[in-house]
């Protein structure tokens, strides 16, 4: 099933939309995985991660391992539909349709 196009002020932002982009393709990711792949301070990513979570988008879970407290964070449904819909609307927005490629141009 395709999503409505649905423009999501939220996941716009880029570092949240590409947050978003890569946990929609799996389970759930490391903080730090995250961090690495956007190149970005762990303050920052904490704040994108603290936005998208208060949208109700983005579950952040911390639990002990070996002594150690390890964060990691996994979409939420609510995240995948609004996340499905924003790629919609960007797509809408950069398609060009049929009608418009059909008309000839003028010299």
């Amino acid at each position: 099933m395709t999503a409505a196009p649905r423009f999501d002020e939220v996941i716009h932002a880029p570092q949240r939309l590409r947050i978003v982009a890569m946990l929609a393709s799996v389970a759930g990711l490391d903080f730090g995985t995250v961090r690495d792949a956007l190149d970005v301070s762990d303050s920052v990513l904490s704040k994108h991660l603290k936005v998208l979570e208060d949208a109700g988008y983005v579950k952040v879970q911390k639990t002990k391992r070996s002594g150690r407290t390890w964060t990691s964070a996994s979409l939420t449904r609510a995240g995948r539909s609004a996340y499905e819909g924003h790629v919609a609307a960007l797509r809408a927005i950069v398609e060009v349709p049929a009608e418009v490629t059909s008309q000839p141009v003028e010299p």
